[in-house]
């Protein structure tokens, strides 16, 4: 048996391919996972190339394994994720003691690699894309607690002029239906409550059936609402230009689709998403979340948010910022435009002040905290459905959960209830976390 450590950086998909590497591997009954480098034979770094310093991250990290490599040549590097599918060779001219490089697509095949670079020695690559080959190989998904995540879709069709994504991860391609139903279905006989759909485009999912049809991302989640032991249903991440009716329509009628939804719009001005090729304006973006709210009145809604785009004006900047008070965002995830090399907006004369940068992304999170701590208040005093993880890290005598909008609870209870969703009136708030009394 032979120690392997992973370290993953990146999103949700990234930690849902780490849990697919680890699957792999123990699945061959020569490996074990272990939490410390230094005792690892194995070294993997899943990665993630949205951004410029997560790509620097990498070569950071690879200098301290070198280290490692030092003291024990035997000791093998693998490096796999978006950057390595991106860079390819490039990485082993940067680091030349790097034994592998797999690709977002070729997970499944990093056992026979590992074997293949004990035996000769030599560099191996593959970062092909043979698709969901990855899934058809893996074992039924883990859970560690009551929530999971699942991979239902890959890729992307849409080419963002900012954006990595379709050539690191592909074109979009859809899971079978099947597939996802009894992976989730597993996961609802080991306990967990609820469920995160994800993929880069995830409500552009169009599943093969068993019959030869197609099944859509709307008549999905009712499948999935019907599937015994899941309470809540999440998904991360969509495009608006692909938030049909027919998904707002499942808000009416699904209790168990949680009332807490993702958009990313990136911009709120409509010069900018041109430039950005997002292909769809503010005006269609607010029809959309104007009909979400009809179909789910209480409905909260986070988004992405690129400051200092190749060409974004002071009037564009003022434009997102009355555009985010306007929709009255509760939460967001928000980044300086990163120049990715081989995307069009890399072409883009990038002429705002770096300065000026960080001061409008610090003008755009105050607005965005803002609006989460007010939203937090309006929690005090109301009974919310909190699903039940565990001891609190706070005070051991608590329990923790968590409500639909992702808000932490913190309140006493018996320990008999954990796993459970269960009311609890909130009495204090803080802006991320609140605290309860069990009804």
């Amino acid at each position: 048996m032979k120690y392997i450590y992973i370290k993953t950086w990146g999103c949700q998909m990234n930690e849902y391919d780490s849990s697919m590497i680890t699957r792999y591997l123990e699945k061959t009954g020569e490996y074990l996972i272990t939490q410390n480098p230094e005792k690892a034979a194995i070294l993997v770094l899943n990665t993630c190339s949205i951004r410029e310093k997560a790509q620097e991250k990498v070569f950071h990290q690879l200098g301290r394994w070198k280290k490692l490599k030092n003291q024990n040549p035997d000791v093998i590097i693998a490096v796999g994720g978006c950057v390595a599918t991106q860079e390819g060779k490039e990485i082993f001219k940067r680091a030349n003691y790097v034994n592998i490089i797999f690709g977002t697509q070729s997970l499944h095949k990093l056992p026979q690699m590992i074997k293949e670079s004990e035996q000769n020695k030599k560099l191996i690559i593959d970062i092909s894309f043979p698709q969901l080959d990855k899934f058809n190989h893996a074992l039924p998904a883990k859970n560690n607690g009551y929530t999971a995540s699942i991979s239902i879709m890959e890729g992307c069709n849409k080419y963002c002029s900012f954006c990595v994504v379709p050539y690191t991860r592909g074109k979009e391609i859809s899971r079978p239906s099947d597939d996802v139903l009894f992976e989730i279905s597993h996961l609802a006989d080991n306990g967990v409550k609820e469920i995160n759909l994800l993929g880069q485009n995830v409500n552009a999912y169009q599943g093969p059936t068993f019959n030869g049809k197609i099944c859509f991302f709307s008549e999905l989640l009712r499948l999935i609402s019907e599937i015994d032991g899941i309470q809540r249903i999440r998904f991360t991440t969509s495009n608006p230009l692909e938030f049909s009716d027919d998904i707002i329509e499942v808000y009416k009628d699904t209790p168990k689709l949680v009332s807490f939804l993702h958009l990313p719009v990136q911009s709120g001005s409509n010069k900018i998403l041109k430039l950005m090729k997002r292909s769809y304006t503010i005006e269609e973006y607010e029809k959309i979340i104007e009909k979400l709210i009809l179909a789910r009145p209480n409905i909260q809604i986070s988004s992405d948010f690129i400051v200092g785009f190749p060409g974004e004006s002071k009037e564009d900047f003022k434009q997102t910022i009355d555009f985010i008070k306007k929709i009255n965002f509760d939460m967001s995830y928000s980044f300086i435009y990163s120049n990715r090399p081989g995307t069009p907006a890399s072409e883009m004369k990038d002429d705002i002040d770096l300065q000026e940068k960080k001061e409008r992304l610090y003008i755009l999170q105050n607005c965005i905290n803002q609006q989460t701590m007010s939203w937090s208040r309006r929690m005090l005093g109301s009974i919310q459905s909190v699903l039940v993880e565990g001891a609190s890290e706070q005070n051991c005598m608590k329990l923790y959960g968590k409500t639909e909008n992702n808000r932490i609870v913190n309140f006493y209870g018996s320990s008999k209830i954990i796993g459970q969703c269960i009311p609890v009136k909130i009495n204090k708030v803080h802006t991320h976390v609140l605290h309860g009394k069990l009804l």
